[in-house]
């Protein structure tokens, strides 16, 4: 019996056992291997707290043009969508029946004033004979009172004639401010009323622009809660920038002016109000846009970067931290607002903390890990 069969079989086991315990040993290694991680060192700074809030455009100064006489409208002098000037004419009423009304009172009044001549002369030769008892006291003071009640018509031939002139100057229908002028109701022919509640046309200064936005009230309270405390510090700012309704960002900043002093019942917030300088006309009135106003400051906030935040079934956030030994360590924290990409985490992080924010794929708490440091937050 040859034994080279035998042989050839013991040499094939000894070389799969060989190649299966070679196989496991790197295996192993490899458990314990440090996993490379990239983690952001925390450090307190200041934070500013900024809120985007939305809202729209109104004009910083609107004018609707209402005629102030009553007539037909003779022309129009302005280009639709244009710029006028204030005190520019808009419109021209027919002027004939006002002119005629002043040309009646400039009589009157020139009437007026002959009668005053001839009453001041009699009342003034009537004070001297009187001196010389020439005339009876009676007949004096008949004389003075007609001389006075002269001069009273006079005031009053007066007074007509300015107003009439008024009223015929009120037949230019003039520009209250100036700004863009928007279509006209009326076409030439069209008859006006004095104070008609249908404006002629509307006059609007975009030169600046108003952004009237709406801040929950409950927030509101709280914020000021918060300052009140010493949580937070008051912010020493008041600049607020916009973004318009596809997204780009307005390039110049506005200022706020205002926030109003009753709640609306109805919604439950309170109105804000920023001007925003318009120099180009790019921003319109009634543009749907997001305001961000800075409200408050926290001096030593810390910011942990959202990638590296989970939550749990309950709500509970977490981050993974390097701890004292070099392994992975579960940290709960507790987590205010978002400002940008991070969240402001008002307690469960210390300074000098390294917060692990990338390879957590496949990273569980106890693992090994080499950090990597990465920028810190902002």
């Amino acid at each position: 019996m040859s034994l080279k069969p035998f042989r050839l079989v013991v040499l094939a086991a000894w070389a799969v056992t060989g190649l299966t315990g070679c196989g496991s040993s790197p295996s192993t290694g490899a458990a314990h291997r440090p996993a490379p991680v990239g983690v952001v060192i925390v450090k307190p700074q200041r934070v500013d707290l900024e809120i985007e809030l939305t809202g729209r455009t109104s004009a910083f100064l609107t004018a609707d043009v209402r005629p102030q006489v009553s007539g037909v409208v003779r022309a129009r002098s302005f280009t639709e969508g244009g710029r006028v000037r204030k005190g520019q004419p808009l419109f021209q009423i027919d002027p004939s029946t006002y002119l005629a009304t002043l040309n009646s009172a400039r009589a009157n009044l020139a009437q007026a004033k002959a009668t005053l001549g001839s009453a001041k002369l009699k009342a003034e030769r009537y004070r001297d004979l009187a001196a010389l008892n020439a005339v009876s006291r009676q007949d004096n003071d008949d004389a003075q009172s007609t001389y006075q009640q002269a001069e009273a018509n006079v005031a009053v031939q007066q007074a007509a004639v300015d107003q009439a002139r008024i009223n015929l100057d009120y037949t230019r229908v003039r520009s209250p401010v100036s700004g863009r002028v928007g279509k006209s109701s009326v076409t030439p022919g069209a008859l006006v009323t004095a104070n008609q509640a249908a404006a002629l046309a509307t006059v609007q200064d975009l030169s600046k622009i108003y952004v009237d936005v709406t801040e929950s009230a409950a927030d509101l309270l709280k914020l000021r809660q918060q300052l009140s405390q010493g949580t937070l510090g008051a912010s020493d700012s008041a600049e607020v920038t916009l973004t318009l309704d596809n997204g780009a960002v307005y390039p110049l900043t506005g200022r706020l002016q205002f926030s109003d002093v009753t709640v609306d019942p109805g919604t439950g917030t309170v109105g804000l109000r920023a001007l925003f300088p318009n120099p180009k006309g790019d921003l319109l009135p009634g543009l749907f846009v997001r305001a961000t106003l800075r409200k408050a400051t926290v001096a030593n906030g810390v910011l942990a970067p959202q990638a590296a935040v989970s939550r749990s079934p309950t709500g509970q956030a977490s981050v993974l931290v390097v701890g004292p030994k070099g392994t992975a360590e579960l940290r709960p924290i507790v987590t205010g607002q978002t400002v940008g990409d991070q969240w402001l985490v008002t307690s469960g992080l210390n300074p000098g903390d390294q917060v692990i924010v990338e390879g957590l794929q496949m990273l569980r708490p106890g693992a090994p890990v080499k950090p990597t440091r990465l920028a810190s937050p902002r």
